[in-house]
């Protein structure tokens, strides 16, 4: 049996099925109430009953207290409908709608995912969940108070873990700890979610995402986010790298293909190395972009990577007939131990 579940200020509905808390599943209908540690001990997710009846599974949560059934309030984390409901919430529909944490966390795993680039999961400790949308990034905090940006890879609904892209820079103190001296269950300390980099859920329009580098790891996220949310615009991934041995997640990208036929996928190399055999397009990925979309009109844009990349697309894509509200960026690059421009703005390095 299931319940309907609306929200009175937004009028928004979403299904609850049997055994299943109101914020399992309002995030898994792509309904973004605010939570904390999704275990009932921050009382972050605290919302109003306004007409309807809960229970919880187990004990009571620690984060309820003696006065929360008077004020008709639960926590949706671990409330279950006992019957339709409308109830007194704050959906989140922005990036400032989201509390910024500083949380420590350890390395759950490490993968080598091409030749200069690792996969880094990190698992927050019991209690705390970081709430984010779909392609933002956090800050990895270094003990001399350098900071180091990295989008997050994975995709809100799937928030067990925080998925890093690492790229190996040459001469970076961070990048080499974690290539040659990183081990699971290392701490570190981490503060996001951060930036205004994430799907725009209202919008209609097809979705064009180009990525250089590991500027591919937020697009992932955005995706998979997409994906899950059963989203029908057309979406088409344009990934730029140098040659061949920088593309990674290729079978997870084929998988995407064969299951979701308004996704396309096209990859492009910039120096292709004679060995790659590659029969692909060639050259720069905003060039590719327009050989399929000359008019971009009726185009929203996601990019990701390089700052001269980002800047250089910007350009020719306004000339192109992108409005410059739907265009949508994630700029980083490699800050060095001296400080450059990116980090001292804000914007996530590698």
């Amino acid at each position: 049996m299931s319940f309907c579940v609306r929200i009175q200020s937004t009028n928004r509905k979403f299904k609850v099925e049997a055994g299943e808390s109101i914020l399992d599943a309002a995030l898994r209908q792509g309904v973004a109430l605010p939570y904390g540690c999704r275990d009932g001990a921050c009382g972050s997710c605290r919302g109003r009953i306004l007409t309807g009846s809960v229970h919880y599974q187990n004990d009571l949560p620690p984060a309820r207290d003696a006065g929360d059934t008077n004020r008709g309030e639960a926590l949706f984390c671990q409330a279950q409908p006992d019957s339709d409901l409308v109830i007194a919430a704050n959906e989140i529909e922005a990036a400032s709608q989201l509390a910024v944490k500083r949380l420590p966390c350890r390395v759950a795993s490490i993968e080598r995912l091409s030749h200069d680039v690792m996969r880094v999961q990190l698992r927050l400790p019991p209690t705390e969940r970081l709430q984010f949308l779909a392609g933002q990034y956090i800050d990895v905090l270094l003990k001399d108070g350098r900071r180091r940006g990295f989008s997050i890879a994975n995709a809100p609904e799937d928030d067990a873990f925080i998925e890093l892209h690492i790229r190996h820079v040459p001469g970076g103190s961070f990048t080499h700890y974690v290539f040659h001296e990183m081990k699971p269950r290392a701490m570190l300390r981490i503060e996001g979610p951060l930036g205004g980099f994430y799907l725009r859920e209202d919008s209609q329009r097809p979705v064009i995402l180009m990525g250089g580098g590991t500027g591919y790891a937020p697009l992932k996220g955005v995706l998979e986010h997409a994906f899950h949310m059963n989203e029908r615009r057309a979406m088409h991934l344009f990934w730029g790298v140098r040659s061949r041995r920088d593309l990674y997640h290729q079978d997870l990208i084929e998988s995407w293909l064969k299951q979701h036929a308004h996704f396309q996928y096209t990859p492009v190399l910039s120096e292709p190395m004679a060995d790659d055999q590659w029969e692909g397009e060639t050259g720069f990925v905003s060039d590719i972009v327009l050989k399929y979309y000359p008019d971009l009109s009726g185009h929203d844009v996601y990019t990701s990577g390089p700052p001269a990349m980002i800047e250089a697309a910007r350009t020719v894509f306004l000339k192109h007939g992108l409005p410059e509200s739907r265009m949508f960026s994630d700029a980083f690059e490699f800050a060095a131990d001296t400080r450059n421009k990116a980090a001292q703005v804000g914007l996530p390095t590698a």
